[in-house]
């Protein structure tokens, strides 16, 4: 991940299915505040979307970090999604296009980081896993 610094910062609890759509709002939110396209703001939210959805379906909820950040010429909205979940037992296998474990249509995690600029996520069995996304206003 790039060298960012935090301009502001805001925590979202996720338990239950009706949380996410005031969670999706307040992303669209923080991206128009730094003056995002709409384009990209549809990446980042789509991204968000299909994260929060795993972080749910598979990580039984957890938290989501937005942040408003700068690499000192472009700002961006950070998300980082954390679960305390079972983890992910194969990185290199769930990041594979087509992987799937919940038959679904999703876009997967593949496909999640094709829609934002910065992608990394640590997994470990047992202990839950945490995805970090960033979105540049231009990227």
């Amino acid at each position: 991940m790039m060298r960012t610094t935090t301009l502001n910062k805001l925590d979202f609890v996720i338990v239950r299915e009706q949380d996410v759509v005031p969670f999706r709002n307040k992303v669209k939110e923080e991206a128009v505040k730094i003056g995002m396209g709409i384009l990209n703001q549809t990446k980042l939210i789509t991204a968000a979307s299909e994260l929060v959805r795993n972080l749910l379906k598979y990580g039984g909820g957890g938290t989501v970090e937005i942040e408003s950040v700068t690499n000192g010429r472009e700002n961006g909205i950070l998300l980082r999604f954390s679960d305390k979940g079972p983890g992910i037992k194969d990185i290199d296998l769930a990041m594979k296009d087509g992987y799937s474990t919940g038959k679904s249509l999703g876009l997967g995690l593949p496909g999640t980081k094709r829609l934002v600029n910065e992608f990394d996520i640590k997994s470990a069995e047992g202990e839950g896993t945490t995805v970090t996304i960033i979105k540049w206003k231009n990227g």
